[in-house]
């Protein structure tokens, strides 16, 4: 990591992980055994890495319990979500896909907004019964395309949802340049979107400023220089944020990357430093 220029590392699970355990029960002593084992990983070389909690979202009381002990006791900077969360329907033969626009979890978001923590939403595939249009195309599951959509999509529902109305600090990062969301996002305002009244948004503002104002992205996995230009003339270079989706890529070719972008000195140090240390609340 040194030879590649990064400082510091923010640490956390893989996907699905803790979002596809359908028992809540055994979801909430998982994620508490991953926090615990990467809290003692971070303590080992606290000045080389910080941790995003797991949550079991499958229980919004118990992952609010075990967000504020991530942060009070094993000073995590922030949460993690690999997308939507499982459960077993009744009868225990389907599971249920829980999106966190549900009602059910506006006391989770207003302890994310209480604590004024990042929360990240990492992308995961949608379930099996999901999956008719990529029928015979599995090359579009997973990074290559499915992963964009899901996660886009979960993100469009937040906005919708009136969420950022009634917590106006939330703080969202999104991976891989945005999910194609800032290529998209006018299209999503004047395109029978939010303009619309026959779809009923309870959202009072277009998703445009909510995605400016309350979302983050990373460089994860995107290291396509047009693909950053258009998401910096989005979002701005303040809502950027240096990442890699390590270990499924390697760390010399986006910092190789990333250090050659046609940006001033002080937008590339904003982008990958000043905005990560401003976010998380790290040590400058």
């Amino acid at each position: 990591l040194f030879r590649s220029g990064v400082e510091r590392m923010i640490v956390s699970l893989n996907a699905p992980a803790i979002q596809a355990i359908h028992d809540p029960k055994r979801a909430i002593e998982t994620a508490r055994r991953a926090n615990d084992a990467l809290a003692e990983a971070v303590a080992r070389h606290p000045k080389r890495f910080s941790g995003l909690a797991a949550l079991p979202l499958q229980d919004p009381q118990a992952a609010i319990a075990e967000l504020e002990r991530c942060v009070k006791d094993l000073k995590f900077v922030g949460a993690l979500a690999n997308g939507f969360s499982q459960v077993n329907e009744p009868g225990g033969r389907n599971c249920a896909a829980l999106y966190y626009d549900l009602p059910e979890y506006l006391p989770f978001w207003a302890a994310m907004e209480r604590l004024d923590l990042p929360f990240y939403l990492h992308p995961r595939n949608p379930l099996p019964g999901d999956l008719r249009m990529y029928e015979g195309h599995n090359w579009l599951l997973g990074p290559t395309w499915a992963f964009a959509v899901e996660t886009a999509t979960h993100a469009l529902r937040l906005m919708g949802s009136g969420l950022f109305d009634r917590h106006p600090r939330l703080k969202i990062i999104l991976g891989h340049l945005g999910e194609g969301l800032p290529f998209n996002i006018w299209r999503v305002d004047n395109r029978n979107g939010w303009s619309n009244s026959e779809h009923h948004c309870p959202a009072k503002r277009k998703m445009g400023d909510y995605f400016r104002e309350n979302f983050w992205l990373t460089t994860a996995g995107n290291f396509r220089t047009q693909t950053m230009i258009d998401s910096i003339t989005e979002i701005g270079v303040g809502h950027v944020l240096f990442s890699t989706d390590y270990p499924f890529e390697d760390v010399s070719d986006a910092a190789v990357w990333f250090d050659a972008l046609p940006f001033a000195p002080a937008d590339l140090e904003r982008m990958g430093r000043s905005n990560a240390l401003e976010l998380f609340k790290l040590p400058g």
